[in-house]
């Protein structure tokens, strides 16, 4: 990132780019690209195969923010469309409390490097991932990972890489963001045209009808990641730690969904305070025929989310990291 204090001036888009088609109603954003001088780097926070992300300050207002530099290939050129297309994701779901907000664009007019600034959250759901969950905890979080879901969904976006890397958590009051949307594509409908990419998502994060290169798919990807995050809540680890295969994913996912249906005292043997409400849930959202699976406004509607006699969520629980509880029984048998 540069380091130069002076300004530049912005570059004004010629085109325009969406994650999911405009209707005819809506008007097409037009993109305006800043100047990345006037933000100062103050720190990395995570490097990946696409890019890395700092910690920054908007020299102009004070402000933090978090900087995402998209690594140009190997040409040193940028994808300029998949940059526009990623913001236009975020575009879609500006103001929704769920889904990182995204600040601008911008680019170096030196370097002709691109970056997508957003608003600083905090750390990933993957750092405080150290102990399990209580159900109502779990249920705090999980109502805001749906309300994210459901609002990518209702703006006709999947987003195709759900998972704990993938879940900020806000340090001032207990939120939950979904952020990295550069998997993200337009829902297709169903019986259409296949997508092209023969691998989506995590391992332990794919839903069924992606493994062995599934391309036609919807929604119901994205709530397949949600039921394996509710479950790596609730247990403090992976659902399916121990795949590594997709083979290993499809014979496990198949023996929970057994377990959970027809011998639920084991299943949920080491989740005692996780009620009948709660169980149906996360039957619901992993459930290996996704035309089966919750979605995120079936999900959000049933009665374990109106179950508010317990501790409410806090920034406390997230932020924190309180002494290991063991989970006993896990839910492959």
């Amino acid at each position: 990132m540069a380091a130069a204090t002076r300004k530049r001036p912005a570059a004004a888009l010629g085109t325009t780019t969406s994650c999911c088609p405009a209707p005819a109603t809506k008007k097409r954003v037009r993109h305006k690209i800043g100047s990345i001088y006037n933000y100062e780097k103050l720190e990395v926070l995570g490097e990946g195969t696409y890019g890395v992300v700092v910690k920054g300050r908007d020299r102009r207002t004070g402000e933090t923010v978090a900087i995402k530099w998209i690594r140009p290939d190997a040409n040193g050129v940028t994808d300029l469309t998949a940059v526009l297309r990623e913001a236009g994701c975020l575009e879609a779901c500006r103001g929704h409390p769920s889904v990182v907000q995204m600040k601008e664009v911008v680019a170096d007019e030196v370097t002709r490097h691109v970056f997508i600034v957003m608003e600083f959250v905090g750390p990933s759901l993957q750092t405080r991932l150290t102990r399990p969950f209580s159900a109502a905890e779990t249920r705090g979080m999980m109502r805001q990972l749906l309300r994210g879901a459901e609002k990518l969904h209702g703006e006709g976006i999947v987003h195709r890489d759900i998972k704990p890397d993938n879940i900020l958590i806000g340090s001032g009051g207990g939120a939950v963001k979904i952020c990295d949307v550069r998997m993200a594509v337009p829902a297709r409908p169903a019986g259409g045209e296949p997508y092209p990419e023969e691998v989506v998502a995590a391992l332990w994060y794919r839903a069924p009808e992606l493994l062995g290169g599934g391309r036609r798919y919807g929604a119901a990807v994205d709530m397949w990641a949600l039921g394996c995050v509710m479950a790596e809540l609730l247990l403090g680890e992976p659902l399916f730690r121990d795949a590594g295969t997709e083979e290993d994913i499809l014979h496990m996912a198949r023996d929970v969904e057994y377990a959970m249906e027809s011998t639920p005292e084991v299943a949920f043997g080491g989740l005692p305070d996780l009620t009948e409400a709660g169980r149906e849930v996360l039957r619901g959202l992993l459930s290996v025929k996704p035309e089966k699976r919750l979605t995120a406004a079936e999900a959000l509607g049933h009665r374990w989310f109106d179950e508010e006699d317990d501790a409410a969520l806090s920034s406390s629980a997230l932020c924190s990291q309180p002494p290991e509880r063991r989970v006993c029984i896990r839910f492959i048998v």
